[in-house]
């Protein structure tokens, strides 16, 4: 599991202005001539410069706490607060250079670069500062409502075992070659990303991997990124609360794969199961490489034949159009299948060597809070999974109704703050497959828990089968108390985070520890 390693970590993870603790935004590049203020209105294509525009930029900083000297602050607005409120903090704390859509003061201590829309210049300004970090990488994107992480690590794993160095940026966390940090979101903003991909490289990576979220590609987080191959899992509702609409929630997707980034991606890895993946097929470029897969598409170019489910892994067939190979992934589901296809894609796209592949599949471990067993007695199984959509409750839960003997249990949430129309949803999938259910918190922000379960309420089937537990430590407990021999417990939503969410106050709690915690109380372990 990945834990907090200081209080920097912590802030970082809880999305507090972006704060990365001793994370390094300097450029590492030694002998270089210095890098200056008319260097960045240059890349920015500034509006304005006013002060002096040979001083050195020593590194780019869009959080006022974390300037030193030399730092160029951007002034970013959000949604809480405004950069332009510490643009004076962040000159008394040594910033050089302030970069703000607003026009300079009259009388002001540093360098001041006006920009038309400081959204769209972050990544220009990262690559310009950072010398094009992922021109020197091979990037591997990956977006789709479920199944980033997982393709992301598999990813990963089967690049490493083939000699090719690869970092990581995803969910979890951020795995920079040398050094790992906790995640604060999937995808970081525009000038973390670019110092990050500037660290892979110096650590000597060829490779990244990268999830790329909905959220960065419509606030142009990965704008400028060039994605080497990209890839698209899947589409099924969520983030309704950001993007209104299913059809503006692919538009954001597909965008990856028709020019939002700035540069087309050379090859495209899409899922021919899934109808959208076909969408985005027929608006590729000519240039664009297509690779499909799928599990039942008859016609992808990666595909899964002879599938054998086992309740830890899977066995199947990989097929490609220049031959085929056994392969094994040791995740259990339909669905891990279909994330394998989409890591093998990638690298039929890139021109690996499947069978190769295929064998780095084969001792791959599986990912932190991805249908994690949890150590329990010998009469009924724990696993701890991220499903936090309907459609990933669909699948985890249709999974081990296939190999529990016994009950199948569930202890579940709904996140505050997020798209409420899944919430219904989500309790309808729970129950269509578990026989008992217990609906709890699961990162409820700042909002209420009583207006939470009362969205949660509209999709109950059968009131007899699930119960309303506002404390999750208790609704695991009841859940262990209810379970007998041959029977499962799904905890879905959290996963592999180590804490949760309550108003302004975030407070340790995994899954897995609170449940192992739990058993050990009771003597089952």
């Amino acid at each position: 599991m990945i834990g907090f390693s200081n209080l920097d970590s912590l802030i970082s993870l809880c999305g507090a202005r972006n704060r990365f603790g001793s994370f390094s935004f300097a450029r590492q590049e030694g002998g270089s001539a210095p890098y200056t203020a008319d260097d960045l209105a240059k890349a920015v294509n500034a509006v304005k410069l006013t002060g002096d525009k040979s001083v050195e930029i020593k590194m780019l900083i869009a959080d006022s706490r974390r300037v030193s000297p030399g730092a160029a602050f951007f002034a970013v607005g959000g949604c809480n607060t405004d950069g332009n409120v510490f643009v004076e903090e962040a000159a008394h704390r040594g910033a050089v250079a302030i970069i703000s859509e607003k026009p300079a003061p009259k009388i002001f201590p540093a360098t001041w670069i006006q920009v038309a829309n400081i959204g769209d210049i972050m990544g220009a300004a990262a690559k310009s500062f950072y010398s094009n970090p992922d021109e020197a990488l091979k990037v591997y994107g990956i977006t789709g409502t479920n199944g980033k992480t997982s393709v992301s690590w598999m990813v990963q794993h089967m690049l490493n075992e083939s000699g090719d160095k690869t970092g990581l940026i995803g969910t979890i966390h951020y795995d920079l070659g040398g050094r790992c940090l906790p995640a604060s979101r999937t995808t970081p903003e525009a000038l973390e990303l670019g110092a990050m991909l500037n660290q892979m490289r110096y650590a000597g990576c060829s490779s990244a991997a990268m999830e790329i979220s909905s959220h960065a590609i419509a606030q142009k987080r990965v704008k400028g990124v060039h994605v080497d191959c990209a890839c698209f899992l899947n589409l099924t509702q969520d983030h309704m609360d950001y993007h209104k609409t299913m059809e503006s929630y692919f538009e954001t997707k597909a965008s990856m794969f028709t020019g939002a980034l700035g540069k087309l991606p050379s090859s495209a890895a899409l899922n021919f199961d899934d109808p959208y993946g076909r969408k985005i097929a027929a608006m590729l470029d000519p240039s664009v490489k297509l690779v499909s897969f799928g599990i039942e598409a008859k016609d992808a170019t990666v595909s899964a034949q002879n599938v054998v489910m086992e309740p830890q892994m899977s066995r199947f067939t990989l097929v490609w159009p220049e031959g085929q190979c056994e392969a094994v992934v040791k995740m259990p589901g339909h669905y891990n299948v279909s994330n394998a296809l989409a890591a093998f894609a990638m690298m039929y796209a890139q021109g690996k060597d499947m069978k190769k592949a295929a064998e780095a599949l084969a001792n791959f471990r599986g990912v932190p809070g991805r249908m994690q067993k949890v150590n329990s007695p010998t009469k009924f199984d724990i696993f701890v999974d991220y499903a936090h959509t309907d459609d990933a409750l669909k699948n985890g839960l249709s999974m081990l109704r296939k190999v529990v003997k016994g009950k199948l249990l569930v202890v579940f949430g709904c996140g505050g703050k997020r798209d409420r129309g899944k919430r219904p949803l989500m309790v309808n999938a729970v129950q269509k497959y578990a026989d008992i259910a217990w609906a709890t918190s699961d990162n409820p922000r700042g909002e209420s828990l009583e207006q939470i379960f009362d969205d949660m309420k509209k999709g109950v089937i059968d009131d007899k089968r699930i119960a309303f537990v506002e404390d999750r430590r208790r609704a695991i407990n009841l859940a262990i108390d209810a379970a007998g021999e041959g029977d499962c417990i799904l905890i879905a939503g959290k996963g592999h985070e180590t804490f949760q969410e309550l108003g302004d106050t975030i407070i340790p709690f995994d899954d897995k520890r609170v449940a192992e915690e739990l058993l050990t109380l009771k003597g089952l372990l």
